[in-house]
């Protein structure tokens, strides 16, 4: 055979396998949709997605307008996890066709009402809301796939009847499932409510701690492996690391737990995030998130300016217009007349060099509402 005979053989082979070769299946989208139990820092999806990779299930692209939260692990992050946000007001407000059409999912992982609970909505408004979302999931994707949750129990210290407004939703879901599932778009309820703990799986009542955020990722992995294969495959050749089930030392946002505000405000947020670095190794600055009449919601950041890794943290700031807080999360916050101290909690005070931690809390205001400009200091 001559060696342009040879050379057109082997184009004929070559150009056989490009066209024989199965195309690649586009990835499966999934978006999980709620609040900061979802998104701040929401590390029971790290624990997800790192044991879905390390059992095969790598075609997969996690979907969200929200970036990644930290938790100490490499991990598809992209979420709806929208802090302080009641699905009440993401269904009156019609806040969701913006992000389904900005991320396209095919499956939505949804554990939302916590805020709703804790601002005594009805269940019925919370379920017609529910069934909103839904409508709006199938305008975009007649075929969606959705995981709604049973959500996780609550008891925090400010609303005694938060624990029973919680089980009437939850008792509540499956009906509700039953009768708006489809054959094209199925919906499946996931108990996240069994078998939680608010004393040893949340770290204040309400949010998940590391033994939380394992539970939630175990009691979603079978019901979306299923979604997604139906059956167990083959574990990948490089399965990505499974995550220590701890969150992120350093979460870029807060859970913000925030009730439903009713009156316009009669004076803007405070945007612009005030900060006095400390030469003690941490710096923190102050930013108003909401506000209404008679009420905020504020967020404190704290980063480690330093060199080395510092223990733990203490924030302090004086309001100057008679601002009183009622409410606070991600750190212990005490206030004697207009001095508010506030010092890390178990699991966000170690951070290393430029890293970052978020504490939030609720306050009252009347009239004016200027941010204090806090100080920090730093715990070797």
């Amino acid at each position: 055979m001559s060696k342009r005979s040879a050379a057109l053989a082997a184009l004929l082979v070559v150009l056989g396998l490009l066209v024989t070769r199965p195309a690649q299946a586009a990835p499966v989208r999934i978006m999980t949709l709620g609040d900061s139990i979802t998104g701040s820092p929401g590390c029971w999806r790290a624990l997800l997605w790192n044991r879905l990779q390390s059992n095969g299930f790598t075609n997969i692209d996690m979907v969200g307008t929200l970036p990644p939260q930290g938790c100490s692990v490499a991990y598809d992050g992209d979420n709806e996890g929208h802090g302080g946000a009641l699905v009440t007001n993401v269904a009156d407000q019609n806040q969701l066709p913006g992000w389904l059409s900005a991320t396209r999912p095919d499956i939505v992982l949804m554990h939302f009402g916590t805020n709703d609970v804790w601002s005594n909505k009805p269940t019925a408004t919370v379920l017609a809301a529910y069934g909103k979302l839904v409508d709006q999931m199938r305008a975009g994707n007649p075929n969606m796939r959705v995981l709604v949750a049973k959500i996780i129990p609550m008891n925090p210290g400010t609303c005694p009847e938060c624990g029973q407004r919680v089980v009437d939703l939850n008792n509540a879901i499956p009906g509700w499932a039953a009768a708006k599932t489809t054959a094209a778009s199925p919906i499946q309820v996931v108990d996240q409510w069994a078998g939680f703990s608010t004393s040893a799986d949340t770290y204040d009542g309400v949010h998940p701690n590391a033994s939380g955020d394992q539970k939630m990722a175990d009691r979603w992995y079978p019901a979306l492996a299923a979604l997604l294969g139906g059956g167990q495959p083959s574990p990948s050749a490089s399965p990505s690391p499974s995550p220590s089930p701890s969150p992120s030392a350093s979460p870029s946002r807060s859970p913000s737990p925030s009730p439903s505000p009713s009156a316009s405000p009669s004076q803007s947020p405070s945007q612009s995030p005030s900060a006095r670095p400390s030469s003690s190794g941490c710096a923190a600055s102050y930013v108003v998130t909401n506000q209404w009449g008679g009420g905020f919601q504020a967020e404190v950041t704290v980063k480690n300016t330093g060199t080395a890794p510092i223990s733990g943290w203490t924030v302090t700031w004086t309001f100057a217009n008679g601002q009183q807080v009622s409410q606070a999360w991600n750190g212990t916050v005490t206030q004697s007349g207009a001095n508010v101290t506030a010092k890390n909690v178990s699991w966000n005070g170690s951070l290393a060099a430029g890293a970052t931690t978020t504490l939030g809390f609720l306050a009252s205001w009347n009239g004016v509402n200027s941010a204090p400009a806090p100080g920090c200091v730093a715990i070797p």
